[in-house]
């Protein structure tokens, strides 16, 4: 931490002189009026950029943890888990709360868990009476989700309450790991012991309003599925909520995020219930809880995930409501009157200064065009300017930020980001700043995408950019090389990086399909089932709502229907699927198997095995920018081929006897087919694997061009025999190995 201190002096100290550098030595005030203009627009939005970072480093800090209580059982209080919903699906409904209901707590009797409809659909009344939660139905609601969840709350009465979106499943953990901490103003720890304080150490004025936990995704988000890059890049919103978030509850300015919270009912009450009339009713009502005098955390361990938006369209219309309701909130007179302290009005100004970015992005893509292509000076400059002040200041600014993000994100991705979204932020955030208000609010749509998640269409702004950077790129080394002019180096830097971001964000506006119904989890689970009278026990790959994949040290004959039972922990589900692919991979053989339907209650058991763990995506970033273009157009331009094999080929290259004491050349077997290299040309014969009997009949369907391909007519019979596993286990204990490349053989 002293670390963070020292560079964020040093970022302080070069950027301030660095910022009197640019307002008193290189404004272009003699070059002309349209110079001036764009000069005064660029040093404005450096100024604000560096306003920004100063205040993020004063109101953010992760270096005083909060502390975790520990309390006895009978102090966990009642909760009333409040679901809200507008025009979801029910399948969809159910994954939620079918999470709600395997939450843990010492007394469940005391977990009340409802369903907030406000749009009063008897299916999602009846989806809450078939799962044993309550409904609360509402028709003609004309404020929106505020309007729904503040219904409900004149409906319960428990001391704390959870917010949860229609699409937000909690891990049962999520109540363990939260309600404790409403407990620190009457705990206090002696010597490593959680004891309860006296009524002499107990201070009215402490009191806590909400918790806030990071809202995650099981789903890669758009940024991550676009660039193929989901094991790569985190989550874009990770940075915000395990890191932003969490440091601003030092400050006392953690955002409300609408879900994955846990309130006091008390806070809400002094608040007189969420705030209405705004587009973002939690980020207003937790700035009312903070300006009562509640005291609000944002922790880092992620207990809930949810469906980030899987189309260009629908990011937008959330980004553009984000935007606009932050920046609603802030300018208005409440705020600014509110009596919430200095430093958590400076933090929450800093949200309103990260808004503007996308301002301050098209300024920086445009000025070194506007100087290259047009003539027009923004900044004056000379080499020993850049290299005494400018270079110092930028490396240390860079460097500070990249110790402040830590490994989540990085200014690469940031400007990636920002170069992305601006096009379609800046009138959006201009009019609201400018009091034009944004005042109908729409729900994220939660539907799967089948369609390209975005056009190439929408790239028609960042094509135009950057085909006139690259023309600046052009008019600037031609000068460069008729003047041997040193500051172009500068300006081609600038100019590159800008081509960089400009190529990265029509990449990313290309699009790509999503062929996959459900999400994967990545996930070692012990599986079992099984083979005839013989039990198979293995792990499982990953695991989704609609197949799993396990691997197997053998080569088993899985064949039909099966029923197969997966554990995790405390939960244990039975259901039932088919093999549909097969595939080696290493010493090892990895079985794809597609469920049939499941019953109500297998799917109550199922989905809480899937769904109650951590997305298996990137947590911290693994690239740089060339390894970022090689990944996309290598993912880009991969073809994958399809294989329909459901038993798996096995290399015996052994020699088996046959019924007439004659010897025959086994290339490959694969339970239902053979291949025979040398030996027998009849049409039908039978071999012999140890006791068992194989009745061969010559396949002239499929023919290979050297070997001959036999059916084994009683394959079905025999292939789950347990004296068949015996012989296979010798053969490949001996030295048979597995295929490594795809067969035509089915």
């Amino acid at each position: 931490m002293k670390k963070r201190k020292i560079w964020f002096w040093l970022m302080t100290v070069t950027s301030i002189i660095y910022i009197l550098w640019r307002l008193f030595f290189t404004i272009p005030l003699e070059a002309g009026i349209v110079s001036l203009a764009a000069g005064i627009v660029l040093f404005s939005a450096e100024l604000i950029s560096t306003l920004e970072a100063v205040i993020h480093y004063i109101c953010m800090s992760k270096e005083n943890e909060t502390d975790f209580p520990v309390i006895s059982e009978t102090d966990y209080p009642h909760v009333d888990v409040l679901i809200a919903t507008h025009s979801e699906d029910t399948d969809l409904l159910f994954k939620t709360v079918n999470g709600c209901i395997h939450m843990d707590y010492p007394d469940k009797s005391k977990v009340h868990i409802y369903l907030c409809d406000d749009n009063d659909r008897p299916a999602v009344a009846r989806l809450a009476r078939d799962m044993g939660v309550g409904y609360f139905g509402l028709s003609d609601n004309e404020l929106a989700k505020a309007g729904n969840l503040n219904h409900a709350l004149t409906k319960t009465d428990s001391p704390l309450i959870v917010t949860l979106d229609a699409d937000m499943i909690p891990r049962s953990n999520f109540l363990m790991e939260t309600v404790p901490y409403f407990a620190l103003p009457e705990m206090i720890q002696d010597d490593g012991v959680w004891r309860k304080r006296t009524e002499e150490e107990i201070d009215p004025d402490y009191k806590i309003g909400f918790v806030q936990t990071p809202q995650s995704f099981y789903n890669p988000d758009l940024f991550q599925f676009n660039f193929f890059a989901e094991t790569n890049i985190p989550n874009e919103q990770d940075y915000f909520f395990r890191e932003v978030n969490v440091g601003r509850t030092s400050s006392n300015s953690a955002i409300y995020a609408g879900s994955n919270t846990v309130i006091s009912r008390k806070a809400l009450e002094e608040c007189e219930g969420i705030r209405t009339k705004t587009i973002t009713e939690d980020f207003a009502t937790g700035i009312d809880i903070q300006a009562k005098g509640y005291t609000c955390l944002a922790i880092d361990k992620v207990l809930a995930s949810g469906l980030a938006p899987d189309d260009f369209p629908n990011l937008i219309k959330q980004r553009q409501r984000w935007g606009r309701g932050c920046v609603q909130t802030i300018r208005s007179f409440k705020f600014w009157l509110s009596k919430l302290p200095i430093l958590a009005k400076l933090s929450y100004f800093s949200c309103l200064l990260y808004w503007w970015t996308f301002i301050r992005r098209i300024v920086y893509i445009l000025s070194p065009i506007l100087f290259t292509v047009f003539g027009v000076l923004a900044v004056k400059i000379d080499i020993w300017g850049i290299l005494l002040i400018w270079l110092p200041s930028y490396l240390i600014y860079n460097h500070s930020l990249k110790i402040l993000s830590g490994k989540i994100r990085d200014q690469k991705w940031s400007n990636i980001v920002d170069t992305i979204l601006c096009p379609y932020m800046i009138l959006p955030i201009l009019a609201e700043t400018l009091g034009l208000r944004m005042k109908k609010f729409f729900v994220t749509n939660k539907e799967k995408t089948v369609s390209r998640s975005a056009k190439i269409i929408y790239a028609i702004p960042h094509m135009i950019l950057l085909a006139a950077t690259l023309v600046g790129v052009y008019f600037n080394v031609k000068q460069m090389v008729l003047y041997c002019n040193l500051l172009g180096l500068v300006v081609l830097f600038w100019l590159f990086m800008n081509v960089y971001f400009l190529v990265m964000a029509i990449f990313f506006l290309l699009g790509r399909i999503n062929y996959r119904s459900d999400e994967r989890f990545y996930a070692e689970l012990p599986i079992s089932f099984n083979i005839g009278e013989r039990a198979v026990v293995c792990k499982t790959c990953d695991i989704s709502e609609s197949g799993l994949s396990f691997k197997t040290d053998f080569p088993e004959f899985i064949n039909g229907i099966k029923a197969y039972t997966i554990k995790d922990g405390k939960w244990s589900a039975t259901v039932k699927g088919e093999v549909v692919h097969v595939t080696q991979q290493g010493n090892q053989w990895k079985y794809s198997v597609k469920l049939q339907p499941l019953t109500f209650e297998e799917k109550q058991d199922y989905d809480q095995i899937v769904y109650d763990r951590f997305p298996a995506w990137a947590t911290e970033i693994k690239t740089t920018a060339l390894k970022d273009l090689l990944l996309f157009f290598r993912k880009k331009t991969a073809r994958s081929l399809p294989s329909k094999r459901s038993l798996p080929r096995i290399l015996l290259d052994c020699n088996l006897e046959t019924k007439d004491g004659d010897m025959v050349r086994v290339a490959d077997y694969n339970y239902q087919y053979i291949t025979i290299s040398e030996g027998k040309s009849s049409s039908e014969f039978t071999v012999k694997l140890g006791h068992v009997i194989l009745r061969l009949i010559k396949n002239e369907t499929v023919a290979l061009p050297k070997d001959n391909l036999y059916e084994v007519e009683n394959w079905e019979s025999v292939s789950a025999s347990a004296e068949l596993h015996e012989e296979l286990k010798k053969l490949l204990s001996g030295g048979a190995s597995i295929e490594k490349e795809l067969s035509t053989v089915s």
